[in-house]
């Protein structure tokens, strides 16, 4: 418990091989990670821009640089990834419960973690990018 999380990028079907991630240091130090549910009687994580519109969101990302929460591509506010844009952050992670992975926006990227570093086994990688039918797209 309370080992360093290592990332690392993920293998990616159809893409060529050595594709590689200028922002993993973003990653490689602990970081604050929100619990995947929330505590009983705590609000769940929301989408600031879409709850002001009153617009739903299919699934948040977090900014690794600042902490902003914004929805995915998949939604209609594409939050995550304007946020991106506008500040020039460059990775977010996946807040799904089912998800355990991150984006990084400029390479293009998925990262995930390697299951021998998680630091608990539970919390290694499920089930990666290459092994679902997820468009780089939806997920940022």
């Amino acid at each position: 418990m309370g080992g360093r999380v290592r990332w690392r990028v993920a293998p990616d079907a159809g893409r060529p091989d050595g594709r590689s991630c200028s922002h993993l240091d973003l990653l490689d130090h602990p970081q604050p990670q929100p619990p995947k549910q929330p505590q009983p009687g705590a609000p769940p994580p929301a989408c600031p821009g879409c709850l002001s519109h009153g617009w739903p969101w299919v699934r948040l990302r977090r900014c690794v640089t600042c902490g902003y929460v914004g929805c995915c591509d998949s939604s209609r506010g594409r939050h995550s990834h304007r946020h991106h844009e506008e500040s020039g952050h460059p990775v977010a992670v996946s807040l799904a419960p089912d998800e355990d992975w991150a984006w990084c926006f400029p390479d293009e990227v998925f990262l995930v973690r390697d299951a021998g570093d998680a630091d608990d086994p539970g919390d290694a990688v499920q089930r990666g990018p290459a092994q679902r039918t997820t468009t780089a797209r939806e997920v940022r």
